[in-house]
């Protein structure tokens, strides 16, 4: 007892931990034993230091992009909670440690941010919260933020076969950054994203508090809906509204090189893409296939329909003859096999394969984002074209919108890309050799596709999806940036919310301790919003 007496009041002023790492681990776990009465100390089992034999497995077993790797930003520290009691004596030791906090759901962070900070930090690594809690009579689910995607579809499935979720593609994409940006995927031009059917959530916020929708109120609620959660605290699990799926949907994957006509299809398919049935879905893949000489571009149209192969075709035939899909091209299956599909599975593999936290690849990668608001000349299509003969690896995405997410106000919640935008547009690059010659290379390659697609894109702002993150287009300091610095790049997220999602981390956090090099910054007084 006077151990815990003496402890107590020593976390009672902010301190800085040693730099040894096996006493910074002791101080750690006394201080979490100190703040949380549900806390057995058991350092060896949720407390990893850098001595630690399993913390170099553990930080690197969920890090999807390969690039960050061999960084010198690592944590002091890894927390692997078992229960919540257990992240908010975390959360509190780590504000009175002087420590920052990074919090890691499933590793997907396209900048690394989940697990790299200049300063001193710790991660708090949400992957022993992934409950799944399906209720089919009112057609809600629980989820926990440290579930994946996979995770989530398979729970999902295994209660009904009518039932689903419109998110995004990726099986191994944890729960709590995707639906805290938005997260968008088939489903979108039927359901809209996944956060626009969250209808409640459990966060942790600075004070160690567990609030839900009710107790954090309708402004904190809205911005972690597509604001990024990790700016406003630690949010465990999120209840969203089920949908509706048919019992047989209809995918196909049509690929045509330039020789074949690609060109001219991608061009038509500006036009109608965003104005076809909400139930259909066609996105477009350019990549490079083949190498040396052999080398050449090829344009994938990657489609899920919410029916069967007789309806599809000729509604096909009426919006998109150019493309000629003929039945033959099709593939009737449940929307868990189109999950799988989608997925690079076989539609006809166990439902199993989606539980798996492993990527299918794991090579470094850049990525960036635009919008697209009119249909890009065909001139500009050549010079893609032409930039994919520069570099290997490297992808064009672009996902239509439309249909319900022109219906959904752009204030909605956060996200604010909708009526008008006809597509949104990814460009990655990968390579293998984690090398600084090699990774400035590929990031110069990038880079100059994205400044050639200035002029053909959405403009003041020129938008970009929080998701897909992209430092190049700026980054806070390493203490505070304030928020007309922000803007730079908080604009071309969130376009007129950024001021509103300030104005909520001004009320929940205005010391800003949840912060990275693109959280929310607390908005100034001169500039709040007067509340009537």
């Amino acid at each position: 007892m006077e151990l815990i007496a003496l402890l107590a009041s020593l976390f009672l002023v902010s301190v800085s931990l040693p730099t040894s790492s096996s006493t910074s681990g002791q101080i750690f776990s006394q201080c979490m034993t100190v703040q949380s009465s549900n806390y057995t100390r058991t350092s060896d089992q949720t407390i990893y230091t850098s001595n630690s034999y399993l913390y170099s497995s553990i930080l690197q077993s969920s890090q999807q992009n390969p690039r960050w790797l061999n960084s010198t930003s690592k944590p002091l520290l890894i927390v692997t909670p078992l229960k919540e009691s257990e992240i908010q004596a975390a959360v509190l030791c780590s504000r009175k440690l002087g420590l920052q906090v990074r919090v890691r759901s499933g590793g997907h962070d396209y900048e690394g941010l989940s697990y790299l900070c200049k300063a001193p930090f710790v991660i708090i690594d949400l992957i022993n919260l992934r409950s799944v809690k399906v209720n089919v009579a009112d057609q809600t689910t629980w989820v926990q933020s440290g579930a994946t995607l996979g995770e989530l579809y398979y729970s999902i499935a295994m209660k009904s076969g009518s039932l689903g979720f419109p998110a995004g593609l990726c099986p191994t994409v944890g729960i709590g950054g995707h639906f805290s940006g938005g997260g968008f995927g088939t489903l979108m031009r039927k359901h809209g994203l996944a956060a626009d059917n969250v209808i409640d959530a459990r966060l942790i916020d600075v004070n160690g508090r567990i609030l839900d929708r009710r107790t954090m109120g309708e402004d904190l609620f809205w911005a972690i809906r597509g604001g990024g959660g990790s700016s406003f605290g630690i949010i465990l699990s999120w209840k969203i509204k089920l949908v509706q799926v048919p019992k047989i949907v209809t995918g196909f994957t049509v690929h045509k090189t330039l020789a074949q006509g690609a060109s001219k299809l991608v061009h038509r398919w500006q036009y109608i893409a965003d104005k076809l049935h909400e139930d259909l879905f066609i996105r477009i893949i350019i990549e490079n296939v083949g190498s040396g000489k052999e080398k050449k571009v090829q344009v994938s149209f990657n489609s899920l329909f919410l029916g069967g192969i007789d309806r599809l075709v000729p509604l096909m035939d009426q919006s998109f003859p150019e493309l000629g899909l003929q039945a033959k091209d099709c593939i009737e299956m449940s929307w868990i096999q189109s999950v799988q599909y989608f997925a690079g599975f076989q539609k006809d593999q166990s439902p199993e394969v989606l539980l798996s936290r492993d990527p299918l690849w794991k090579s470094n990668f850049k990525a960036k984002s635009d919008y697209v608001k009119q249909p890009i000349p065909e001139v500009a299509l050549k010079g893609i074209w032409e930039r994919f003969q520069q570099d290997q690896t490297v992808f064009v995405i672009m996902d239509p919108y439309g249909g319900r997410m022109n219906e959904i106000l752009e204030f909605q919640i956060p996200f604010p890309h909708r009526k008008g935008n006809l597509f949104n547009i990814q460009y990655i690059v990968k390579w293998d050799v984690n090398s600084v010659e090699e990774t400035n290379k590929h990031i110069h390659w990038i880079r100059m596709l994205y400044r050639f697609m200035s002029p053909y894109v959405s403009r003041s702002p020129r938008g970009s999806y929080i998701n897909y993150k992209d430092l190049d287009l700026g980054s806070n300091k390493q203490d505070n940036t304030s928020y007309l610095e922000a803007s730079a790049w908080g604009t071309k997220y969130f376009k007129g919310n950024f001021k509103r999602l300030a104005q909520v981390k001004s009320k929940v956090d205005p010391d800003n301790f949840f912060r990275n090099e693109q959280s929310i910054p607390p908005l100034p007084a001169l500039f709040r919003i007067t509340e009537v």
